[in-house]
């Protein structure tokens, strides 16, 4: 009797892979072989099937044009890779003002990732195009659809790779098994994690699970740019005295 092979599709959030190298100064592996990067995850018998990146087209701004330029270099090479499908969010331009001196600003939020990766694999899974589902992602806002593949469907597998520096406590919890994806880039033997099933429901709701200490670092800097430098010295010293970051 022929044993076919488990199919698996890497599903990977683009921003929350760059910025997780980016807070290592890991420059050199922003030109990462996502298939490559993919099949260092596969365990023996699986079978890589496809590999879907997720992603969304910087806004050339004044003085940043460069950056639309390196990225859409980069996204070309992405495109000639057998196998990959690139699906693109937007960037939603905001305005935000310093709440100490009033100064203005213009930023960009990064929409519809997260929302994509969420249809595209309950799509995959009730389509049954995939045994394995491979996200590399600490984006907790994921944990809906991952719960709910795993509740509808049994038999399939859902494994978090976390970008480096990148975490959450829902994901760790709800997936199948996890992995820090930090490990496999850097050259390391990647090793599969998986603890004791937590007691209770999967879907928690504590704030120091949803928001680690570091994602509390942006959201104070946002609100002051006057203030901003005190607050990362005092969020160093919280560190210092006992806080933890990306366990």
């Amino acid at each position: 009797m022929t044993i076919s092979a488990n199919r698996v599709v890497a599903y990977i959030d683009g921003f929350n892979l760059y910025y997780g190298m980016r807070s290592r100064g890991w420059r050199r592996y922003y030109w990462l072989d996502l298939n490559q990067l993919a099949e260092r995850l596969l365990r023996s018998g699986q079978m890589l099937e496809s590999v879907k990146y997720f992603t969304a087209r910087v806004i050339p701004d004044v003085g940043s044009e460069d950056k639309a330029r390196r990225q859409n270099t980069y996204l070309e090479a992405l495109g000639t890779l057998p196998d990959l499908a690139i699906q693109y969010g937007y960037y939603l331009p905001k305005t935000q003002q310093c709440s100490a001196c009033g100064a203005t600003w213009r930023t960009y939020e990064e929409k519809m990732t997260d929302v994509n990766i969420a249809v595209e694999m309950l799509s995959d899974a009730y389509e049954n195009r995939f045994d394995t589902a491979i996200v590399v992602s600490a984006d907790s806002d994921l944990a809906r659809p991952i719960t709910a593949i795993r509740e509808r469907f049994p038999g399939k597998r859902v494994v978090v790779a976390f970008p480096p520096n990148r975490f959450s406590f829902h994901l760790r919890n709800i997936a199948t098994c996890w992995h820090d994806l930090a490990d496999g880039i850097s050259g390391k033997r990647i090793a599969s994690k998986r603890e004791t099933p937590p007691k209770g429901p999967l879907w928690e709701t504590s704030a120091q699970q949803n928001y680690p200490l570091g994602g509390y670092v942006n959201d104070r800097i946002s609100r002051s740019c006057c203030q901003g430098r005190g607050k990362i010295i005092n969020l160093a010293g919280e560190m210092k005295n006992g806080g933890r970051v990306n366990e």
